[in-house]
């Protein structure tokens, strides 16, 4: 179900989002978190659809925020808010409001959007382009609990990536962070049956790859060595070799689902290793709301002296 709303409230969104629920037959309000997605109209449309198949794992309300750009002298002067309320088949699990400001208002986003936070839960907030430099200290960002950017979407993602490093504040995560949590757990099992000292690293990937160079710097911060960068065809990171006295500990995965583990001495296996959709980095995300500690750590470059199997 669908609720247009033209120059409205937030007053009046909220009593939308109430009658659509009385009108599916769900007056309760089963939903565990709000997302806030902050866009452009051209990204609004897969940004929604990512959030809707994730509201699969973690009901949630969906706030858009989208800022229109003035297209006349009047639209400049004149500020309001159209507002789209999806409830049911229409916003997967949870409610979807779809946010539309001109003029003065898409100033004050957080404004509009603070009457609508579900009450008493936690707050998501992402960007899918275009953060701000600092996102813990954007109007919308300091409402939020954790905060989601994508380097991936940057224009010069290695130099975005020392800006982030630089505004890092708990509760700040990145999709290039997300994306490489299966080859972080790969490489954790494999640490776990070598359990041999590593001596060297190389990371391969495609140039100015963000994960690839977030990948190297947990790899320095946890191993304790110098990760060498290569670069390759891609598609995004193809490799990881870890040197021990023994020989290599590879990971190779130069292109489509599938990756090769060969250890020291054991037969070479073949393991999925899949490139996830966006909805599956999101609802990765959405599993835990605390503080990243591991991406700060990859982030900041920090070492650390705990066991490297932890990921």
């Amino acid at each position: 179900m669908k609720i247009d709303l033209t120059d409205t409230t937030a007053s009046k969104i909220n009593k939308a989002l109430v009658q659509g629920r009385r009108a599916i037959g769900t007056p309760a309000v089963g939903m565990v978190l709000t997302m806030v997605i902050v866009t452009d109209e051209e990204n609004a449309y897969d940004s929604i659809k990512a959030a809707e198949e994730a509201s699969h794992e973690h009901p949630a309300r969906t706030l858009v925020v989208i800022k229109r750009h003035a297209r006349t002298p009047r639209d400049r002067t004149r500020s309001h808010l159209d507002a789209e309320v999806r409830v049911g088949a229409d916003a997967g699990t949870g409610e979807t409001v779809v946010l539309r400001m001109y003029g003065e208002v898409s100033e004050h986003a957080d404004s509009v959007v603070l009457p609508l936070l579900l009450p008493d839960a936690p707050v998501v907030v992402w960007w899918p382009v275009e953060a701000p430099d600092n996102p813990a200290k954007d109007p919308l960002g300091a409402l939020a609990q954790r905060r989601i950017t994508d380097l991936y979407t940057t224009e010069n993602p290695l130099v975005e990536l020392e800006a982030r490093a630089r505004s890092y504040a708990p509760g700040d995560t990145d999709l290039a962070w997300t994306r490489l949590t299966p080859w972080r757990s790969m490489l954790a099992a494999a640490l776990d049956q070598a359990r041999v000292p590593i001596v060297s690293a190389t990371v391969e990937a495609e140039a100015d790859n963000p994960a690839a160079e977030l990948l190297a710097r947990w790899l320095e911060a946890r191993l304790h060595v110098t990760a060498e960068r290569v670069v390759t065809a891609g598609p995004v990171v193809t490799g990881v070799r870890l040197g021990t006295e023994n020989g290599e500990i590879v990971i190779d995965r130069p292109e489509g689902p599938l990756a090769t583990l060969s250890l020291p001495d054991q037969p070479s296996r073949t393991l999925a290793l899949k490139v996830r959709t966006t909805s599956e980095l999101i609802a990765e995300e959405l599993r835990r709301l605390d503080a990243d500690e591991m991406y700060a750590i990859a982030l900041r470059g920090e070492a650390t002296k705990e066991n490297p199997s932890d990921v």
